[in-house]
């Protein structure tokens, strides 16, 4: 009984820490998009001036680093499900941050019937790990593939990740390396 709720609670606090640092990671998202808005009339503003004085070549360059700074800000996957794209997103810009290199191809098949929430812990959990485990390696094995997809009649989900050292199992689960205050992720998922 006391090891039930004890359980419990070491879980509830978990889910709120990381649908906390979700919120955080989408807010830092949309903190970028709502200041690139911001700057849309300075940048045309910029423009017309040197093509006034014909300076071609100039709004060419500034052009390509607008694009550049655009692309960072564009939300890079859309799997037909807000929730799990905001997710998805902001892992995926940390995973940017922590210079990753990351094939992503994302699609939720119309009628699946997982919730957004169990996709959200399951995505969250995979992709938080892959990023750690990869932020463990010099830059150049670093990588991070991740399927969402329909196979056959149902939900495919594939995350594959560089890592260091193979984790061992107990009980038939991955054991945390990382102390008794975490190690809740996979048995999540």
């Amino acid at each position: 009984m006391f090891w039930d709720k004890w359980v419990d609670r070491r879980i509830e606090a978990y889910q709120s820490d990381l649908i906390r640092k979700y919120c955080d990671e989408v807010e830092s998202m949309y903190a970028k998009m709502r200041g690139w808005r911001h700057d849309y009339h300075n940048h045309i503003q910029a423009m017309q001036a040197s093509m006034s004085l014909g300076r071609y070549d100039e709004v060419n360059a500034y052009l390509r680093e607008l694009n550049d700074d655009l692309t960072e800000v564009d939300t890079a996957v859309k799997t037909g499900r807000v929730m799990v794209d905001a997710i998805l997103n902001g892992k995926l810009n940390v995973a940017a941050q922590n210079r990753i290199p990351v094939n992503v191809k994302a699609r939720i098949p119309d009628g699946t019937p997982c919730t957004d929430v169990d996709l959200c812990v399951i995505l969250g959990n995979l992709l938080d790990n892959a990023v750690e485990e990869n932020a463990k390696l010099p830059e150049t094995d670093r990588f991070l593939r991740i399927y969402l997809g329909q196979k056959n009649t149902q939900m495919y989900l594939a995350v594959t990740n560089a890592a260091g050292k193979k984790r061992e199992k107990r009980a038939g689960l991955f054991a945390s390396g990382k102390g008794t205050e975490h190690g809740f992720g996979l048995a999540r998922v």
